[in-house]
């Protein structure tokens, strides 16, 4: 069922702090706006960045709306300043080492993670959080960038992924160390030392009548990891970290 409200009823429902007094009347939470480290000029961007696809809400042309569309343009501006912020830090460092550096800042697990330092769930409806998925943090950390592009533009975006991701999370040092996907470091190493590797897969129903995969990966035929999970994916990727420290040790 549609749920076509004015804005300003969706502001009332989902934005119910109130402004302080040294600021302009606004319906966004003051947290959020002390986190912005600035008035927004257009605060249905924000609105937008802070609804999430279960809300179901549409203007009042009926038109849906969610942080979906946001999201994907702020991971594009963030990729970009992310992009910049190594060309220029790391300049005798080639183009697929910069690719590596920047997937792993950039990674849904890194971007939840700051996303859950920055608190950004508790601007969202508590009832509704079970729904909102493991990667909600990252998520809307996107969306409010893309919402802040649009606002502000380029440079009030850029401003704040320095304030709020490079310069409290961003440490080269660390993240030269950091793996971010075992399992590309797996076909990386069976490659260069000419293994064979394949992952097995099976689907297993618990008692409870939820489906979980089950993975094995092989190399030349040995089981060298195992992992269980909600997904064939996340299953895959338990199982080259286990095998990865197995080779390690």
């Amino acid at each position: 069922m549609k749920t076509k409200l004015p804005f300003k009823k969706i502001v009332n429902r989902f934005f119910s702090s109130k402004p302080s007094s040294v600021e302009r009347e606004s319906s966004l939470d003051k947290n959020l706006i002390t986190l912005l480290g600035f008035q927004p000029r257009n605060e249905q961007l924000y609105i937008k960045a802070l609804s999430h696809p279960t809300f179901n809400l549409h203007d009042q042309q009926g038109r849906p709306f969610n942080y979906e569309r946001l999201e994907f343009l702020g991971d594009s501006v963030l990729s970009l300043v992310i992009s910049e912020f190594l060309f220029k830090k790391l300049k005798n460092v080639d183009e697929g080492k910069l690719s590596e550096y920047r997937s792993k800042i950039v990674s849904r697990k890194s971007l939840n993670q700051i996303g859950k330092n920055l608190k950004l769930i508790h601007f969202l409806p508590r009832k509704n959080r079970k729904q909102y998925g493991e990667n909600i943090e990252g998520n809307i950390l996107e969306a409010i960038i893309g919402a802040i592009y649009l606002d502000q533009g380029y440079q009030a975006a850029k401003d704040f992924i320095y304030n709020k991701i490079i310069k409290p999370y961003v440490k080269l040092e660390k993240i030269e160390n950091t793996i971010s996907s075992y399992k590309n470091e797996i076909v990386e190493w069976t490659q260069k030392n000419k293994k064979q590797y394949k992952f097995h897969h099976r689907l297993e129903t618990h008692k409870n009548g939820q489906d979980v995969h089950f993975v094995e990966l092989n190399i030349d035929g040995k089981i060298m990891g195992k992992g269980r999970a909600s997904s064939k994916k996340k299953a895959e990727e338990m199982a080259a970290k286990n095998a990865w420290r197995s080779l390690k040790e």
